[in-house]
């Protein structure tokens, strides 16, 4: 993990986004790309006669806080790359994302409430479905970035193999347990034992090209996945919780919907997405 991206809108939760940003950008010797977002509409943008001074002077002002919010003690030992748009479009975090080689996005969100300021209504669904990288959604203080146990969120089809190796990769570096929990819904979704053991043992065999990992399998059931993966988080003792996403297209299989956004809306713990 070489660089972060961290999207700051000044807030309070922005801030538990940064400080987690800065602690994983020191253990890994990363470089920190801090973003902000101006509220510039386009009709401001190109208004003639006195407007355009008036512009420049805010853009300024909106420069000049952002220089001034990023005079943090967490952040003298570490390279802070400051980048201001003067948009907030949000595919366009992504974009960044692509231009100087990222490796991961991190939010700050509201929680079950929604998220508010920067991440107004579905900012933080549009940022995920549009990142090719992996976004980790947090919403309080982290002291210590000690992700030991990981529920990992898998229906076992071979189309998530891809996001289930980059994850894997990902945690081994953190020298994390992960548990993969399935959710067995009721009705037409239903499948006994003996099926998610088959799925299992045929997604291991494409991913991993072994059965090690099948003391791994966490399978519950509940009335919806949310709920069966937020519970499952808390019996494992988890740490973080990870999604595969579609991105665009929404979320595969059983992830219907808004599942993905849902569980970073209304989890305690942080949450990270991998795109599929």
């Amino acid at each position: 993990m070489k660089k972060i991206i961290v999207p700051i809108d000044f807030s309070e939760h922005s801030e538990y986004a940064l400080k987690t940003a800065a602690r994983l950008a020191k253990k890994n010797n990363a470089e920190l790309l801090a973003l902000h977002m101006l509220e510039m509409s386009e009709v401001m943008l190109t208004a003639s006669g006195e407007e355009p001074q008036k512009i420049i002077y805010f853009l300024k002002l909106a420069e000049q806080r952002f220089e001034d919010f990023l005079k943090k003690d967490y952040l003298k030992d570490v390279k802070v790359i400051p980048i201001v748009k003067h948009f907030k479009v949000f595919s366009e975090v992504n974009e960044i994302a692509q231009k100087y080689d990222a490796d991961l996005i991190v939010m700050g969100s509201h929680g079950a409430s929604g998220v508010k300021e920067f991440f107004i209504g579905s900012n933080t669904e549009r940022v995920v479905r549009h990142a090719d990288i992996p976004v980790l959604v947090v919403k309080n203080d982290l002291p210590q970035i000690n992700f030991e146990v990981i529920a990992y969120a898998c229906d076992f089809l071979e189309e998530s193999i891809e996001a289930y190796q980059r994850a894997v990769k990902m945690f081994e570096k953190m020298g994390a347990r992960l548990y993969l929990v399935y959710v067995n819904l009721p009705n037409d979704k239903f499948r006994n034992s003996l099926e998610i053991e088959r799925l299992a043992v045929n997604f291991f065999t494409k991913a991993d090209g072994n059965l090690d990992r099948m003391d791994a399998v966490y399978h519950t059931s509940d009335y919806t996945v949310e709920d069966g993966i937020l519970n499952a988080s808390i019996k494992i003792g988890a740490d973080l919780i990870a999604v595969p996403t579609h991105g665009r297209k929404g979320l595969a299989h059983f992830f219907q919907g808004s599942v993905g956004e849902d569980v970073a809306n209304h989890s305690t713990l942080p949450v990270i997405t991998f795109k599929i």
